[in-house]
């Protein structure tokens, strides 16, 4: 299985030899990309016959949604623990940002794949789409009560900004590789994307406090 992904509801009741299909096809699209990988191809990762994919899971398309669910539905309980911790809002932020870059470095290659369905005519992008909304939804309710509903400040906007510094990196560095001082991938590198990331979320929460303190102000 992917590191970090639970059953999502329906799977629990699925055997031992499709949940291994599943990750089979999850470890092939992410190497190579949906359009790259065959029935064929999965059921020779899995160690099977072919017809057991689809006796299973119906069709590659069913497959590559429910691999979808089931990274959407892990990448919300990643960041859910660093949301409910205790501790100040700053404090809590800098967990799921943390939470949210250790999520991406085990999953290094979604963010390109989900590029591709959104923005280079996929065929799944109605699946992504239909996987992330609830995403967006939920991260939006936990930053409610820190950000503004409107303006430059607004939740929807800090969600943009965060997951924007955090997938963009593993999407273009990955291209610079023959431009960058080493490998951008390398753990150095990433630590290095790390700090770099903190400190963006630092100067967003300064902006925040800043028009909290010019708020209480204006009302006095």
């Amino acid at each position: 299985m992917t590191p970090g992904c639970e059953m999502p509801n329906g799977l629990e009741s699925k055997t031992e030899r499709a949940i291994e299909i599943l990750d089979a096809a999850d470890a092939l699209i992410g190497e190579v990309g949906y359009d790259a990988v065959s029935a064929r191809d999965i059921a020779a990762r899995a160690g099977v016959n072919k017809a057991l994919v689809f006796y299973y899971w119906g069709s590659k398309a069913e497959l590559f949604d429910k691999i979808l669910e089931r990274y959407y539905q892990a990448h919300r309980q990643a960041l859910a623990g660093a949301f409910e911790a205790e501790g100040s809002t700053r404090e809590r932020i800098h967990r799921v940002v943390d939470a949210y870059l250790d999520f991406m470095e085990q999953h290094r290659v979604y963010p390109r794949l989900i590029q591709q369905q959104l923005t280079g005519g996929g065929t799944h992008r109605e699946a992504v789409l239909r996987h992330l909304a609830p995403f967006f939804d939920w991260t939006l309710l936990q930053l409610a009560e820190v950000t503004p509903r409107t303006g430059p400040l607004a939740a929807r906007q800090f969600y943009l900004t965060i997951s924007g510094i955090v997938t963009g990196y593993f999407t273009y560095a990955p291209a610079l590789d023959s431009r960058w001082d080493g490998d951008p991938m390398s753990a150095e590198a990433l630590d290095e994307r790390r700090a770099h990331v903190h400190w963006m979320v630092d100067t967003l929460l300064s902006a925040l406090d800043a028009e909290s303190e010019k708020q209480e102000k204006s009302r006095d």
